[in-house]
């Protein structure tokens, strides 16, 4: 019978979703056999999975640390953002419409079952499941329905340990506070904390963390330090994406502009790790560097309103005055919309039915359309001829004269388009720059170097990752308070 143990954070981006990936590898080198589970996510950055539907990134990271295929059981239910109060609700890997803030709320409660059957079903497959939560479950407001934190954890009976960020500060407020406004039931669930994000030396906070004991009777599983290696990890959160670029480097200069939905952005990090490049995200009211060699345009939850913002920004002149230059321009899935000369959104999708002009760099056209792709593709580039792999996932279908030009060959069907000049392009394949081959051959037509096997970074930032688990967090201690799977 398989055990659970539930990771929950006092807030955001306290770091969750990457001490349950260690946490998972380093149960994996112990010999168990581990799955991730995250009953709801909300994240823009999501994985194809091998079943043919979409989960979180952070999910797809943790089933790599376990050495297997990500499946929608570990992430059955996935908000997309797509305005400031609404997303786009996926569940069991599939888009099943659009939903106010509000309105998600009264009718989260129903997505239960689904999220059990998805528990269930991993629960058969191995030996423990550690389950990351969403924010924090001292968000009271959202308590009634919850099935994200304690809601969840209450219907598993699957216990909890509690982790604090110290970096942000504050953090013996963070978890006593959190003991202060659960109510009793769900403090009941709760078998110790941890604290994330140490810099400096631990032992300053020793007593910290034992006046943190004395105020919760909760034991300490541990003082995680600062993990160096993180950014070599694919990030979750859009917050982290300052701390991706290399601004200021030396090399190849690539801009990106932070559009407000931006998605999939972990297509960012193969680049960002080659110490030829110098990747810079370029934040509202910063013009694009006059010494920019490639701006990346990557993807968005909402093509049409990203480019409205784009412009608002005055990043379309910016990119005009960089193709006169002589610069090159490339956009990923949403970014490629953008480059067109029209996207249509006759259905009313996105906002209100319509069309827009796009910038105009590629004539191309758009349709937007409800039925989203989502698919695991391999190919290659056409203008090097090396392969490379990525996946699909987007609303609409593009086309035009300048597809005449594909960018890329996928099972004998050319994908993307160029312009006549060779120095647009586009396409909807993402995660093209994880492939070595291709990163390689598309920075030396820019005169950079590849010194870089990303891969291979990965699954090292992952062993890294467990062995620092091993050293600083409390396994033993996690394995005991675990709970079978009922």
């Amino acid at each position: 019978m398989a055990k659970a143990i539930m990771i929950q954070g006092t807030g955001s981006n306290v770091g969750k979703s990457m001490i349950v990936a260690g946490i998972l590898r380093a149960l994996r080198n112990r010999g168990l056999t581990v799955r991730p589970f995250k009953p709801q996510n909300m994240s823009n950055n999501a994985a194809v999975t091998s079943d043919g539907g979409e989960i979180g990134r952070a999910q797809a990271l943790q089933a790599r640390a376990c050495g297997v295929d990500p499946h929608t059981d570990m992430n059955p239910v996935l908000l997309k953002p797509q305005t400031a109060t609404g997303a786009q609700v996926v569940v069991q890997g599939k888009v099943v419409g659009s939903q106010e803030a509000r309105a998600f709320g009264r009718n989260k409660q129903n997505l239960m079952p689904a999220v059990l059957e998805s528990f269930a079903r991993l629960a058969t497959q191995c030996d423990i499941i550690v389950i990351e939560g969403a924010g924090s479950p001292a968000e009271t407001n959202l308590r009634a329905g919850d099935i994200a934190n304690m809601g969840f954890a209450q219907a598993a009976q699957v216990p909890v340990i509690l982790m604090g960020d110290i970096d942000r500060g504050g953090v013996i407020a963070q978890i006593v506070g959190t003991q202060a406004v659960l109510d009793a039931t769900d403090n009941a669930m709760i078998k110790g904390f941890c604290v994330n994000k140490f810099r400096g030396d631990r032992s300053l906070f020793d007593e910290g963390r034992d006046d943190i004991v004395a105020r919760t009777g909760w034991p300490s599983f541990g003082v995680l330090p600062w993990f160096e290696h993180a950014a070599r990890l694919p990030a979750e959160d859009v917050m982290d994406l300052p701390a991706r670029a290399r601004s200021g480097g030396a090399g190849l200069v690539i801009a990106v502009p932070q559009l407000p939905r931006i998605a999939n952005f972990d297509d960012l990090d193969p680049l960002a790790a080659e110490p030829s490049v110098d990747l810079r995200m370029i934040t509202n009211g910063t013009a694009i560097p006059a010494d920019t060699d490639l701006i990346l345009l990557v993807g968005s939850k909402s093509t049409i309103a990203d480019l409205a913002d784009l412009r608002t920004a005055g990043w379309d002149i910016d990119i005009a005055a960089h193709i006169r230059r002589g610069g090159h321009v490339m956009g990923l899935c949403g970014g490629y919309q953008m480059l067109g000369k029209t996207i249509s959104d006759p259905t009313g999708i996105e906002g209100p039915a319509g069309t827009v002009e796009g910038l105009g760099h590629l004539d191309v056209h758009t349709v937007l359309e409800p039925v989203k792709h989502l698919s695991l593709r391999t190919g290659f580039h056409i203008a090097s001829g090396t392969s490379l792999h990525g996946y699909e996932i987007h609303m609409g279908k593009t086309d035009g004269p300048d597809c005449t030009r594909p960018l890329l060959k996928l099972d004998d069907t050319g994908e993307g388009a160029t312009n006549q000049g060779a120095r647009v392009s586009g396409c909807y394949l993402h995660g093209i720059f994880a492939s070595d081959a291709f990163r390689a051959a598309y920075l030396a037509t820019l005169d950079a170097k590849s010194s870089v096997v990303f891969e291979d970074q990965v699954e090292q930032a992952l062993d890294a990752l467990a062995a620092h688990i091993e050293a600083y967090f409390d396994l033993d201690a996690l394995l005991e308070a675990a709970a079978e799977v009922k």
